[in-house]
C-alpha cells in the first residue's frame, strides 16, 4: 500500500501499523505447513485394518489411528475387529498383526495394539474441541481403495453442526448419546470409520464414526466423535474399567458353556464370527429372570467382551461353578447389566 502527497502524523502511523502486520502475515504465511504438508504428516499416523467380514454390508477393512509410539492405535468397535487375525498396514507399507487389548460398548470404542516402536502417532489431548465451521481434514481408507503403502483418502470440508448422537443402522441403534461434530463431506462410507478427523494446522479433533442413519430423519450421518470422548475411551480401556477381550483362540468343544443352560437362545452362526445376538429367552430360567430379551446384544460377559456365539459360550466356561454370571446387552441403543445368578454346577458337561 502506497500513499502519495502529504499525510498527517496519524495517518503515516495507521500506514506503518499497516506495512508491519502485512509483513508479519507475509512470514507467518511462510512459516506455516502447507496443506499438502499437513496431509502427509497426519496421514503417516492412520493406518489400514483388515479382518473379519467380506460380505455386503459387512465389509472386512477399516481404518485406526495410532495414538502412542509404542503401537496403541483406537479405531471403533465393529466385526471387523472379530477375527482371530487382525493386520495393521501403516502409511510406508509396513504390516503388522495388531492384538485386540479392550473395548469400551458405550462409546463403541476399541483399542488394538502392535509390537512397534518410536512409531509416528498423534497426541489424545493435542487439541481442545473446535466450534462450527472449522475447517477440517477427514482421512480414512475408504471403500479399502489404498493397499500397501499407498495414502489413505483425504476429504476436506468444515464442521457444520455439534450434536448429540441419535441414530441406527437397520435394528442397530447406536449406544452413544453424547456430542458428535456433523460434517459437511461425505464420511459415511465403508471402511471410513475409525479414520482421523484433523484440523488445518494438523491437530488431531476427532474419530470418524460408523455409517449410521439419524433416527429422526433417516439420513446418512457423517459424523466423528470428538477427540476427548475418545481420550476417555481409551483411559478406561487402560485402566480395565472397560470391558476385555475374550481369547482370541478358538477353544475345544467340549470345554465351551452352552448358553442355553442359563435360558438363553443365541442366534446361529451366519458367519465365523456373528455378533451375538438373542433369538429367544426361555421361560422360567435365569434369563428371564434377569430380565433379557429377543435381539439384545451381548457384548460383555463378567466385564469381558464378546463379538461372537464361540466367545459367549467360552467365557462362561471359564468361569468356576457357582460364580456371579452378569452380561451387559445393548438394547433400543442404551447399555444395559443384567445378573443372571450363579453359574450351574454342571456347566462344563457336554
Amino acid at each position: 500500500m502506497i500513499y502519495y502527497g502529504q499525510q498527517s502524523q496519524r495517518g503515516h502511523e495507521a500506514l506503518m501499523v499497516a506495512v508491519f502486520c502485512w509483513i508479519a502475515f507475509g512470514m507467518g504465511a511462510a512459516q506455516a505447513a502447507s496443506p499438502e504438508e499437513t496431509i502427509a504428516g497426519a496421514a503417516r499416523k492412520v493406518v489400514k485394518l483388515y479382518g473379519a467380514g467380506g460380505v455386503r454390508g459387512l465389509e472386512a477393512y477399516q481404518t485406526g489411528i495410532l495414538i502412542s509410539a509404542e503401537g496403541y492405535v483406537v479405531t471403533v468397535m465393529s466385526t471387523v475387529l472379530d477375527a482371530d487375525e487382525i493386520d495393521c498396514v501403516l502409511d510406508d507399507g509396513r504390516r503388522y498383526k495388531a492384538t485386540l487389548t479392550g473395548v469400551d460398548p458405550r462409546r463403541e470404542l476399541a483399542v488394538l495394539r502392535i509390537e512397534g516402536e518410536d512409531l509416528p502417532s498423534f497426541s489424545l489431548q493435542e487439541s481442545p474441541r473446535v466450534t462450527v465451521g472449522t475447517r477440517i481434514f477427514a482421512m480414512s481408507n475408504l471403500f479399502g481403495v489404498a493397499v500397501g503403502d499407498e495414502r489413505v483418502s483425504v476429504q476436506h470440508g468444515v464442521v457444520s453442526g455439534i450434536v448429540p448422537l441419535d441414530a441406527r443402522r437397520g435394528a442397530y441403534e447406536a449406544p452413544y448419546r453424547g456430542d458428535v461434530y456433523i460434517l459437511d463431506c461425505t464420511t459415511n462410507n465403508p471402511g471410513s470409520p475409525g479414520g482421523a478427523l484433523v484440523d488445518w494446522h494438523g491437530r488431531l479433533i476427532g474419530m470418524l464414526g460408523k455409517e449410521l442413519r439419524a433416527n429422526a430423519s433417516g439420513i446418512w450421518l457423517n459424523y466423528a466423535m470428538p477427540i476427548e470422548e475418545v481420550a476417555r475411551g481409551y483411559e478406561a480401556i487402560q485402566a480395565g474399567q472397560a470391558a476385555t477381550p475374550s481369547d482370541s483362540q478358538s477353544p475345544a468343544v467340549g470345554m465351551l458353556f452352552d448358553a442355553l443352560r442359563m435360558g438363553v437362545v443365541l442366534v446361529p452362526d451366519l458367519l465365523d464370527k456373528t455378533p451375538p445376538f438373542i433369538e429367544s429367552i426361555r421361560k422360567d430360567s435365569a434369563a428371564a429372570k434377569a430380565g433379557l430379551r429377543p435381539d439384545d446384544l451381548l457384548v460383555a460377559v463378567n466385564g469381558r467382551a464378546v463379538a461372537s456365539r464361540t466367545a459367549v459360550q467360552q467365557a462362561l466356561a471359564d468361569l468356576a461353578e457357582g460364580d456371579p454370571v452378569r452380561f451387559v446387552i445393548v438394547r433400543d441403543g442404551a447399555i444395559v447389566e443384567c445378573d443372571l445368578g450363579q453359574r450351574p454346577s454342571d456347566a462344563r458337561k457336554p
